[in-house]
């Protein structure tokens, strides 16, 4: 019986599984919503822009932290609090539940609708990693049970494309690069990032973007998982057919 081209699937999250920018506009929303209950004074002076300016001021002064979005949502708002202010006890406490609420909401996903069914599908063949530097957590949302592992930037200590991203997925399966694939819609933090440790890299292109000058084309490019199932099927990456035994 021949064996699977792969044995490991990494796949990003946000716009490759999911669409990102509503489920982040409504958790955003939300956090506004509650701070204008709990810290008046801090939604008074700002909005959703003005928040994300001043996260990525501190994330600009503070590189170490830079990876893990939600100590960085926290430590922003702490900070703004402690400027208006807030006795440092009280900010540490409103900035700990304002980053609750908001990743309350964060993981409030729609699925794409070719989602759970390819990945349910694949789950059986293949082992199936997240791999994302948001942090959002799948076993939260309607994809439960359909990843083996969950990795976040903030867990592995930093973000793609920094290769210990990937290399913590093939530890924690026992893979090497040459048994992995990896999908992900950012040519450069998904496909490139990938290929320069030795695994092959499929670009989901759900948003009709532009495949960059200065970059080799993917293996494949997809609009959908469905697509990637496929051509698992035709490559040989998947499960032997009868006629191969």
């Amino acid at each position: 019986m021949l064996q699977p081209r792969f044995r490991l699937i990494t796949l990003d999250l946000d716009d490759t599984v999911w669409p990102c920018e509503p489920v982040i506009r409504a958790a955003e929303e939300a956090l506004l919503d509650w701070l204008a209950r709990h810290a008046p004074r801090l939604a008074a002076l700002h909005d959703r822009q003005s928040l994300r300016e001043h996260r990525s001021r501190l994330m600009a002064e503070r590189p170490g932290i830079a990876h893990d979005l939600g100590l960085a949502r926290q430590l922003s708002i702490v900070s703004l609090l402690e400027g208006l202010g807030y006795p440092p006890d009280l900010a540490g406490r409103l900035g700990e539940q304002a980053l609750a609420v908001f990743m309350a909401h964060r993981n409030r996903i729609e699925p794409f609708p070719d989602a759970a069914p390819v990945l349910r599908r694949l789950a059986a063949d293949y082992q199936l990693v997240s791999i994302t530097n948001g942090n959002a957590d799948p076993e939260l949302t309607p994809l439960a049970g359909l990843f083996h592992h969950h990795i976040t930037a903030a867990r592995a200590g930093a973000a793609k494309p920094d290769p210990i991203v990937f290399d913590l997925a093939l530890r924690l399966t026992g893979t090497g690069p040459g048994e992995c694939l990896h999908v992900g819609d950012e040519p450069y933090l998904d496909v490139e990032a990938a290929r320069c440790i030795g695994i092959e890299a499929i670009w989901i292109n759900r948003l009709g973007r532009t495949w960059p000058d200065d970059l080799a084309p993917p293996t494949l490019t997809i609009t959908d998982l469905h697509q990637l199932a496929a051509w698992l099927d035709i490559s040989g990456g998947g499960r032997p057919s009868a006629d191969d035994a």
